[in-house]
């Protein structure tokens, strides 16, 4: 039975910081397999959990895979049943194949520090 994934990107590698981060792309992994299927673009949605969590499960996501994350969204995603796996970092397509090969196990990687965006939350690396 396959999955959907998103991770988040900026060109062909993961976005350390997923609540800034361009777009998602997705990828379906099916055994050992991860295969590209679409780049959903996150503009307007950057650190809106609820309209992040729509847009992936309106697309079929079950998965995020990413590098640090807030509590908040992770929250808010596991709230609309979305599994979150932190701390993965690298090539996008890499990190699929990798999240396929179940060589990837989640960090805990929770953003606790003030991006200067307006919002203060801390990074715990």
């Amino acid at each position: 039975m396959s999955k959907k994934i998103a991770i988040p990107s900026n060109g062909e590698v993961l976005d350390p910081h997923f609540g800034r981060a361009a777009g998602f792309t997705v990828f379906e992994i099916e055994g050992n397999n991860a295969r590209f299927v679409e780049f959903l673009s996150s503009t307007g949605l950057q650190h809106q959990h609820e309209g992040l969590a729509n847009m992936f499960k309106s697309k079929g996501v079950e998965v995020l895979v990413c590098g640090g994350i807030g509590g908040g969204m992770i929250n808010g995603l596991n709230a609309v049943g979305l599994e979150v796996v932190s701390g993965a970092s690298g090539n996008v397509a890499e990190v699929a194949n990798l999240y396929a090969g179940g060589k990837i196990v989640s960090t805990g990687s929770i953003c606790q520090h003030d991006h200067g965006d307006g919002h203060g939350h801390e990074h715990q690396h």
